[in-house]
């Protein structure tokens, strides 16, 4: 069903670009929300198209709260779970980004694109027939996430802003909370789906005060339906200049 709207959104675009629609659209496009949300239907799947509009896939809300987040926060320490637009995006705004990618068909297309200030890392999942952190994605049974939901303790030092977005969200999350530096913040996508909203809740639960959540809901780059995308507080006083280690 994806590929095939893909397909037809592509199909779309070609008659609408002959006539100026598209063109008329990208002009309008860093000044009109509209604008910037109706070009990126057709940036679907498209990393070059979505960097060019400067948007992250998740709510345009959650960004919005994020870029001022990263604006008040120079130098911060990022590390991300998937990689894609998003990266390009908060390379931008903050000191360093680490990201994991599971895929290493999308990371090999995503690292040409990168900055010097991003480490992109491959950290495939191991086939297993009783994985110790699993996917509940369709068509991810039977493989193994422990070493990419790991794959941040590689990196030493707290991070200013963790994004979950990728594979084994519940486990990250988990992995993530302890590394988040004070006053630092958790951007969790997707939690639309109920696992999620299952797993930040334990979380809250556990840490108690620590974390604070705020969810948004609406409009998303390159969907035609609202989504979620949960921003996670800690509530601890920093200690320290955000982005120094």
């Amino acid at each position: 069903m994806k590929s095939l709207y893909v397909r037809l959104v592509r199909l779309v675009a070609a008659p609408l670009r002959a006539i100026g629609v598209l063109g008329c659209l990208r002009r309008r496009a860093p000044r009109s929300r509209t604008a910037t949300w109706l070009l990126s239907l057709f940036a679907i799947h498209d990393v070059d198209g979505l960097q060019e509009l400067d948007v992250p896939w998740w709510t345009f809300d959650s960004a919005d709260r994020a870029a001022d987040w990263l604006r008040e926060h120079p130098g911060a320490r990022v590390f991300e779970w998937g990689s894609g637009a998003s990266t390009m995006w908060l390379a931008s705004r903050a000191g360093s980004v680490h990201s994991v990618e599971h895929h290493a068909g999308w990371a090999s297309m995503i690292a040409p694109r990168l900055p010097d200030n991003v480490e992109l890392r491959v950290v495939e999942p191991v086939a297993s027939d009783a994985p110790v952190v699993g996917s509940a994605k369709p068509g991810h049974g039977g493989l193994d996430f422990a070493d990419y939901v790991a794959a941040i303790d590689d990196v030493p030092g707290e991070f200013d802003l963790v994004v979950i977005d990728g594979r084994a969200r519940e486990a990250c999350l988990a992995r993530a909370v302890d590394r988040l530096a004070p006053g630092g913040v958790i951007v969790f996508d997707n939690v639309d789906r109920r696992r999620y909203v299952d797993a930040i809740d334990s979380t809250v639960a556990a840490v108690g005060d620590r974390v604070s959540v705020t969810m948004t809901r609406g409009l998303t780059p390159a969907l035609p339906y609202p989504t979620r995308t949960a921003l996670l507080h800690s509530s601890l006083v920093p200690t320290r200049d955000a982005g120094v280690t």
